[in-house]
């Protein structure tokens, strides 16, 4: 009987002034077989350039580098490439208005520097799964502290339905598609429908990016 090929291993892209950081890093995710790093940048330009001829499935982006930082070179990889990666900010400060514009500008999640090995993996994992938020009391605080309120509703709140509302204020709570669905008491196929019309009424690529669209719209209120 033959036996059923392992899927391919996510493929990973390491951007960070700190050498020493950048080798920490490949050595916890170079433990895991399902995860592998395919190259590094020292600079945001590098990681540009890094990235468009590697063509990762996840990045991991320092937020402040020389010559082009964390925030613009997020922002150039995901306007100028087809089928772009995911990518996780790394910071040394959770708080941090620098981490909360690279999720503006596109990054899907953020990841601290002193995040045990474990949570780093995860983390991939779960970026590259687009299944739920990452950090999502990180991502509230950060939106609660950062978000600049739009003076008027933006229309895709009115388009919105019911049923989709209820699945975007669940998934800025942070919920998968499974436990949204158990909560709902619908399918997971239904809730994946939902998720679907949720991103393309805002506009978003990924959950990260509805979310804080929500925000930025006041459709979720600061506390």
């Amino acid at each position: 009987m033959t036996g059923t090929a392992s899927p391919a291993p996510l493929r990973i892209v390491l951007a960070d002034d700190e050498r020493m950081v950048r080798t920490a890093l490949r050595a916890i995710l170079a433990a895991e077989p399902d995860l592998e790093v395919v190259g590094e940048a020292a600079t945001g330009a590098e990681a540009v350039s890094v990235v468009r001829e590697l063509r990762p499935d996840v990045v991991l982006m320092d937020v402040r580098m020389p010559e082009v930082d964390g925030i613009r070179a997020t922002e150039q990889i995901l306007r100028d490439m087809e089928g772009p990666p995911r990518i996780v900010v790394v910071t040394t400060f959770e708080n941090d208005a620098y981490v909360y514009e690279a999720l503006r500008a596109g990054a899907s999640g953020f990841l601290l520097k002193r995040a045990e090995a474990e949570a780093l993996v995860q983390a991939v994992r779960l970026v590259a799964r687009s299944d739920s938020l990452l950090f999502p009391a990180s991502v509230r605080a950060l939106a609660e502290a950062y978000a600049r309120a739009e003076s008027a509703r933006p229309p895709w709140v009115a388009r919105l339905t019911g049923r989709e509302s209820e699945v975007l204020r669940q998934m800025a709570a942070g919920l998968t598609n499974a436990e949204i669905a158990r909560r709902m008491e619908v399918g997971p196929a239904t809730v994946k429908t939902h998720v679907a019309a949720v991103l393309a009424k805002t506009g978003a690529r990924d959950r990260t990016q509805a979310v804080i669209a929500a925000y930025e719209a006041g459709f979720i209120r600061n506390s």
